[in-house]
């Protein structure tokens, strides 16, 4: 199926509990994948303002993550520190690695990249700088905190 990003509705919002959320204020994803009907994993198609980040730095338990940079030049922030990605770069997230990762735009320009996951089941999300945990249910995330108590 061919697909027109300007025919793919724009996400703004965020699944995190209010108090995260302005941190990737700023970010926008097309769900390219939904939209050609692909279910096994999900590819969007994502576009970064300056100053914002991808996500809260995480890991996952039993998903897959890989990203593709576009246009633009974004950094990638592990547990190694910080490293420029440029367009045609590359970096991927096997699942299972507790090496919390996320984009941020320091840049002064938008960053356009591909981000791709997979959608296996029962994944947890851990977020090793802030207290939060999410769990995959089926009908969206949980969040909780890294006691178990919900948010």
């Amino acid at each position: 199926m061919i697909i027109n990003p300007e025919n793919v509705p724009q996400r703004t919002t965020s699944n995190y509990p209010k108090q995260f959320q302005s941190r990737v204020a700023g970010r926008i994803k097309q769900a390219l994948g939904n939209s050609a009907g692909i279910k096994n994993f999900g590819v969007n198609l994502v576009h970064l303002s300056p100053g914002s980040c991808s996500s809260l730095r995480h890991w996952h338990s039993k998903q897959d993550e890989f990203i593709y940079v576009i246009k633009g030049e974004i950094t990638l922030i592990t547990n190694a520190g910080e490293q420029i990605l440029t367009p045609g770069m590359m970096a991927g997230f096997p699942a299972g690695e507790a090496d919390g990762h996320h984009l941020l735009n320091k840049s002064n320009e938008v960053v356009v990249y591909l981000e791709v996951g997979d959608r296996t089941p029962n994944d947890e999300g851990y977020y090793p700088d802030d207290d939060l945990v999410a769990q995959e249910s089926g009908n969206g995330w949980i969040f909780l905190h890294k006691d178990g108590s919900k948010y």
